[in-house]
């Protein structure tokens, strides 16, 4: 446990017309810095999650940081991206500045604004996190990469329909409570289920309630080498922060197995001696609905082809064996992609702090993370529990 969480910020996802991301970056910057008990100056090293991909005109953005206190000038401050685990990221490049002793202090920013972007582009900046050469072309943009995943899982294994509506109808109840998620409504099991004017298809199995939100926001933490956080507020330990990089193309591995999930679950895991038994909650990837399924099984909750149980048994709702998205998820909570593996370390610490109000899961003692970019491409997996 060389690092640990001492204190986050989080705005609110959806669509902000009022909002910058500048202003996003800078407000959530300060309020992690003053949520932790430090001022600007104890800060030794700053990193930005910002996927971007053309949905800002600036894309020079390590510095907007700074803007959030002149006494942040001349910190070391970069910008890493790793598609739709952009956050987790920036997360795991703070630990390692910290586990090298190259910084005691580091101040973790996500954000992305995304909804002032016209429709046609928001499609294909996000595609950028595909295999071009392969999926370049897919209708839908990459909601339709995971439609062709979902038809290719219902193929293997059947129609699975009825576990996907009970999947995103979990998520929506769970965002009600939820004060930052950008969809607070209880939709319904039958809403979720049922294709409508409401509810059209948008790529092969999958219609608008199995797909995440298109969203502004930002969130930050503030981690400290142990020691330090143990003398400060509060200390949320990483017990491990695992990254597992899988191959782009699709055509290269079996999409339906999310293999790179496997792996990040399995190394972290064991990093932290734990199994899946001892965790209180899970904050997953459901960026599709299909995604979250699929990761039941990579995770090991289920056996291959038998996600769908899981989901149907109640055993990932909120007062199931194990709680699956608490907050909501990205389907209620929304997608900014920068902010999102920023914002599912946030919430983890405010759950196993006793701080996350109405989206509280009880006695909650260690949480599990896991963030993903692209289809099963890039694979973070972080376990926390609170030490003070």
């Amino acid at each position: 446990m060389t690092a640990s969480i001492v204190g986050w910020a989080h705005s609110p996802f959806g669509k902000l017309e009022d909002e910058t991301l500048e202003g996003l970056i800078t407000k959530v910057a300060a309020e992690a810095i003053e949520h932790a008990g430090i001022g600007p100056g104890d800060v030794d090293e700053i990193v930005l999650g910002h996927f971007n991909a053309g949905f800002s005109p600036q894309d020079f953005t390590a510095s907007l940081v700074l803007q959030a206190d002149d006494r942040l000038r001349f910190k070391p401050a970069t910008r890493v991206e790793n598609a739709c685990a952009t956050g987790s990221a920036a997360v795991r490049q703070g630990l390692r500045a910290i586990e090298a002793k190259a910084a005691r202090i580091v101040l973790v920013v996500g954000a992305e604004q995304m909804t002032k972007t016209p429709g046609p582009e928001i499609g294909k900046n996000l595609l950028k996190a595909s295999y071009l050469p392969e999926d370049g072309d897919t209708p839908a943009g990459f909601a339709g990469v995971f439609g062709k995943i979902a038809s290719a899982y219902f193929q293997r294994y059947g129609d699975q329909s009825d576990a996907l509506a009970t999947i995103a109808a979990k998520n929506h109840r769970n965002g009600v409570d939820n004060p930052y998620a950008q969809m607070r409504k209880d939709f319904g099991y039958e809403f979720c289920r049922t294709e409508s004017e409401k509810n059209p298809y948008v790529a092969g199995p999958l219609k608008r309630t199995d797909c995440s939100l298109v969203s502004d926001g930002a969130a930050a933490i503030v981690l400290a080498e142990t020691q330090t956080a143990l003398s400060m507020r509060r200390a949320v330990a990483f017990r491990a922060n695992e990254h597992v990089q899988d191959f782009l193309p699709m055509s290269k591995r079996d999409i339906l197995a999310f293999e790179g999930c496997k792996e990040g679950w399995s190394r972290a895991l064991a990093r932290s001696r734990l199994t899946l038994d001892d965790l209180s909650f899970v904050e997953t990837h459901d960026c599709f609905t299909i995604a979250e399924l699929i990761e039941y099984e990579a995770m090991g909750l289920a056996k291959p082809g038998e996600g769908a149980r899981i989901a149907l048994d109640g055993v990932t709702a909120k007062d199931g064996r194990l709680p699956v998205n608490p907050s909501g998820g990205l389907k209620a909570k929304g997608h900014p992609i920068g902010a999102t593996g920023v914002s599912m370390h946030a919430l983890t610490a405010m759950q196993l702090t006793g701080e996350a109000g109405g989206i509280q899961v009880p006695d909650a003692r260690i949480g599990g993370i896991f963030n993903m970019g692209g289809a099963a491409v890039a694979n973070y997996v972080s376990i926390l529990e609170r030490i003070k």
